[in-house]
């Protein structure tokens, strides 16, 4: 069974037992997620299209750690002007192991 979850404006493919890496969630590590927003749920006697949600669905997720990403840089040049501006950015993200997914 497989579900497509949204959270942090992005869609995720996830399954039982899966690890994934999100945007930063507001919950401790070791604690218990619940994702409300599932978009899709794919099981042995076919497909669940939610519009745009599937009622009653829900994937259990735990809390492995929070991290930052890898760090970007943002460069800016003006042509012309002799002047640049460069930034680095480094995300904040959250791993999360799949416990269950309830259709």
């Amino acid at each position: 069974m497989y579900a497509i979850v949204e959270t942090g404006g992005k869609q995720y493919r996830v399954e039982e037992g899966a690890k994934i890496t999100v945007e930063k969630l507001t919950a401790d590590a070791g604690a218990e997620v619940a994702l409300e927003k599932v978009l899709l749920v794919g099981e042995a006697a076919g497909l669940k299209v939610g519009a745009p949600y599937v009622s009653g669905a829900k994937v259990t997720c735990e809390v492995v750690e929070h991290m930052r990403g890898p760090k970007i840089v943002v460069f800016h040049k003006w042509r012309r002007n002799d002047s640049h501006k460069k930034t680095g950015h480094r995300q904040d993200l959250t791993t999360l192991k799949i416990k269950s997914i309830q259709a």
